[in-house]
């Protein structure tokens, strides 16, 4: 039957009531505000429409459905695939322990998986908890039902005893101040999933109907390394919720938040996070590359065109109502890079190198030259080259850049420079020098860096140490920026394309 609005409006019963998101002061709210807060923090960009999408998503689907609780999360508010991890980190911390009572309607019922509200105090509190029957197992019993469930691939099963292994494994005391790490150390080894995993092998071996081919048996094996590795990530997610249930989630997020690969700094990367710049640089260079394009495209205007200016007004009856201009053409500047290779200096003027050739095409022309106490042109490595990664690596191999003792010696590489190439330096070169001025204590012979400013279009100095460090010790910056058009702090790829983004 139609339904009667207060103002006398007739609607059809039929009609879909759209569903609110979720009121000001329920569990869920307050739980989504905290982990926005932290995303934040961590670095990703959220903005507030993104913020109520994710309010919106999280109506649809409940948050026992964990997998798809947490891409409904991501597909709304990350928008970089190199933020995926960061994002991860911080969704398994505060969502890790939360169960049915975070759920939107009130009369849901429990996942019946110990991750409601009972089980965050179970978990945190009680060292036995969570075991279930598993309890009076004896540790050769776990063993053989750990690789039952990894011959089968049993998840549910995986599932349970990685919970168990850590209850019996990890020495876990609430109040006890040690990292994840320890924990996670503890329980592998006593597991020796080595030794498992040649278990498995030896069985699935015994089993075939015959002998292993090579492909087949690899093949196998990465099946039995994954499973093995699933059920890793299970420990550590118990050893992570159990830590959030005692340290409290926004403790653990800090503790374990990593910057983002474009916040990482370039002089104390790990191993790692040098490989993750690595991948955010490719994609950060193609960004680049087009808005330097479209940025010369839509430059400023030119002067007054006037007899273009005559020939459109005749439309409008000679009344010259459209100014026209002259678009000067966009002028792409020389860049010549001098940078500094010694020491932990190295890996930003790599990254640095690789951005610049990466969007080399937004150039008229690239000359590099790196030094330590000598300098030497290494351009011919990096011209025309497809894996610019090892023409970096033959640089740092093969560039004659030792005079004396391969330690920092600005004044006398300066000197080369100067001497070398000084006269190449026009009006349309930019000069771009990469290091730490970090000179031993030897000449500064800034009266180059004078001659070259007065040659020069610009001259910039990139520096990856913090700007607090700048002229203290043996660091001359101070002394090198009196003939510099800016000097600039840039430790990181965001840094980095702030600062590229200047050049054009």
């Amino acid at each position: 039957m139609p339904l009667e609005h207060p103002d006398g409006w007739q609607g059809d019963s039929s009609m879909t009531v759209v569903e609110q998101p979720p009121t000001r002061g329920t569990p869920l709210l307050e739980l989504l505000s905290g982990f926005i807060v932290e995303l934040r923090d961590a670095g990703l960009p959220v903005s507030l429409t993104e913020n109520l999408d994710a309010m919106e998503a999280v109506t649809h689907i409940p948050i026992d459905d964990r997998e798809a609780f947490k891409y409904a999360l991501g597909a709304t508010l990350v928008k970089n695939h190199t933020h995926w991890r960061a994002f991860e980190v911080v969704f398994e911390v505060y969502f890790s322990i939360r169960g049915p009572e975070y759920m939107i309607s009130s009369d849901t019922e429990s996942s019946g998986e110990g991750e409601s509200g009972d089980g965050l105090e179970q978990q945190g509190n009680t060292p036995s908890g969570g075991g279930g029957g598993m309890a009076s197992l004896s540790p050769e019993d776990l063993a053989e039902m750990l690789f039952m469930a990894l011959m089968k691939g049993d998840q549910a099963m995986l599932r349970a005893l990685a919970r168990q292994a850590v209850i019996r494994y990890a020495g876990m005391e609430p109040g006890r101040p040690v990292g994840g790490t320890y924990y996670l150390y503890r329980t592998l080894r006593n597991l020796d999933l080595d030794g498992v995993l040649e278990r498995l092998m030896t069985a699935s071996r015994e089993d075939a109907t015959g002998d292993y081919t090579v492909l087949e048996e690899r093949l196998e094996r990465d099946e039995y390394r994954d499973r093995i590795e699933q059920l890793k990530q299970e420990i550590e997610s118990e050893i992570r919720r159990r830590l959030v249930a005692d340290r409290g989630a926004e403790a653990m997020a800090r503790t374990l938040r990593k910057p983002l690969p474009e916040d990482v700094d370039f002089m104390h990367a790990s191993r790692e996070e040098m490989a993750n710049l690595r991948r955010a640089l490719y994609p950060l260079t193609r960004k680049l590359a087009a808005r330097l394009a479209r940025k010369r495209k839509h430059g400023r205007r030119g002067p007054l065109d006037f007899r273009s200016t005559i020939r459109h007004s005749l439309s409008y009856g000679g009344v010259p109502a459209e100014p026209k201009f002259r678009f000067p053409k966009p002028s792409k500047p020389e860049i010549m890079v001098v940078a500094d290779i010694s020491g932990s200096v190295a890996a930003f003027a790599r990254f640095t190198l690789h951005l610049l050739y990466a969007i080399s095409n937004q150039f008229s022309k690239v000359r590099s030259f790196v030094f330590i106490d000598g300098l030497d042109e290494v351009t011919r490595f990096l011209e025309g080259v497809e894996d610019i990664g090892e023409a970096v690596h033959r640089v740092n191999s093969e560039a004659d850049v030792v005079w004396v003792d391969g330690h920092s010696d600005y004044g006398h590489a300066f000197g080369v420079f100067w001497e070398r190439y000084g006269r190449d330096i026009g009006s349309k070169t930019t000069v771009l020098i990469l290091g730490d001025a970090r000179n031993n204590y030897h000449a500064s012979q800034a009266w180059i860096l004078k001659e070259v400013e007065h040659k020069a279009r610009k001259v910039f100095w990139l520096n990856p140490e913090p700007k607090a460090y700048w002229d203290t010790g043996d660091s001359i910056l101070g002394e090198y920026a009196n003939y510099c058009d800016g000097t600039y702090e840039v430790r990181n790829l965001r840094q980095l394309e702030s600062f590229v983004e200047r050049l054009v």
